[in-house]
């Protein structure tokens, strides 16, 4: 549940990060967003590489804690 609450958090945060980025900026501005976007998206890969790792130990074919976060955990 908290895992599903951080990956719409995360995702959230890179649509509003991206939005902004399609605005009229100062340089600074615009590189504060560039630093905040790619933070965000490291934050989420982080966290579907840990639902991937959950996935694997635990050998289930069930994906419903990925699903959720509206992604793939499988590899390939």
């Amino acid at each position: 549940m908290i895992d599903d609450q951080l990956a719409r958090a995360h995702r959230n945060n890179i649509q509003r990060y991206r939005h902004l980025l399609q605005t009229r900026l100062t340089e600074f501005e615009r590189q504060f967003v560039e630093r905040r976007l790619s933070e965000e998206q490291s934050k989420l890969e982080i966290l579907v590489s840990s639902c991937s790792s959950k996935v694997h130990r635990d050998q289930s074919d069930s994906l419903d804690t990925c699903d959720s976060f509206g992604i793939s955990c499988r590899d390939g």
